[in-house]
């Protein structure tokens, strides 16, 4: 069976939300408060950077990607792609589409994490042209108040 066309477009809260999470839902599985797909969203929607993109295909979410620029330095964060679209080009075109936004916006550099034991996601991202880079990672948690 054929898929339709991917069209990228930007997040829309009141279109988008509700299938955003369940697709993270589905993907991430996150279990950390901290991640929680409506707390994330929020916290993403109210930056107000049109980094937030999701993939639809006949209207439906089948993918997303958000990206956050600092003024140097670019971030990727949560691409996602529903597994029955996956391999498909799809996270390659959303990946594409968030590293166009960041370099019209002056970016030079693009960072990303993945898990180590993520081998599949590292082959993914390396095929696209990224590389590992000998960094430590480190983060500091703090109570999220709603």
């Amino acid at each position: 069976m054929r898929m339709s066309a991917v069209a990228i477009t930007q997040f829309v809260n009141a279109v988008h939300r509700r299938d955003v999470v369940a697709l993270w839902t589905e993907t991430f599985g996150y279990d950390a408060a901290h991640n929680r797909p409506d707390l994330v969203i929020d916290m993403k929607v109210a930056v107000h950077d049109d980094l937030f993109f999701v993939a639809l295909v006949d209207n439906e979410v089948v993918g997303t990607i958000m990206a956050g620029y600092d003024g140097h330095r670019g971030w990727i964060y949560s691409l996602a792609v529903s597994p029955s679209c996956r391999r498909r080009g799809i996270g390659s075109e959303l990946v594409a589409h968030a590293e166009r936004a960041l370099i019209g916006m002056g970016c030079v550099k693009i960072n990303l994490q993945i898990l180590e034991k993520n081998k599949s996601v590292m082959k993914f991202y390396t095929k696209l042209g990224y590389a590992e880079e000998k960094r430590i990672s480190m983060g500091k948690r703090f109570e999220i108040k709603q």
